[in-house]
């Protein structure tokens, strides 16, 4: 298969090092990336094109539970791995009611994101 015709990855967060981190390490892997700094960046890319959706919790204007909110309503049912400095009971609660299948602590490994990549 053609890298472009592979399936790919989206990354939404709004610090740039950690968007360029995650890349390169799943780029190495073999996969797929697409970096976007914010929600709205995303949602203007279609988010229909997307394997799996990688997002922060936290960032400015709209939250990665606002962002999963908001695809799940539109009817956008992409597998989400949602990252986060600060996990809580409360935030893993949440996201298991939006249909996220996992939420991990930064700074993830690829050990870390494996299961979830391949389980997509």
């Amino acid at each position: 298969m053609a890298r472009d015709a592979w399936p790919v990855i989206a990354i939404v967060d709004d610090d740039q090092a950690v968007r360029e981190s995650l890349c390169f390490l799943l780029g190495v892997a073999g996969h797929a990336v697409r970096t976007f700094a914010s929600a709205g960046e995303f949602l203007d890319a279609g988010p229909e094109q997307f394997h799996l959706l990688i997002v922060d919790y936290q960032m400015p204007k709209m939250t990665g539970l606002d962002l999963a909110e908001r695809l799940r309503a539109g009817g956008v049912n992409i597998p989400i791995l949602l990252v986060t400095a600060s996990p809580s009971d409360s935030l893993v609660d949440r996201a298991a009611q939006l249909g996220i299948g996992k939420v991990l602590e930064k700074p993830c490994s690829y050990e870390d994101l494996h299961p979830f990549i391949y389980s997509s």
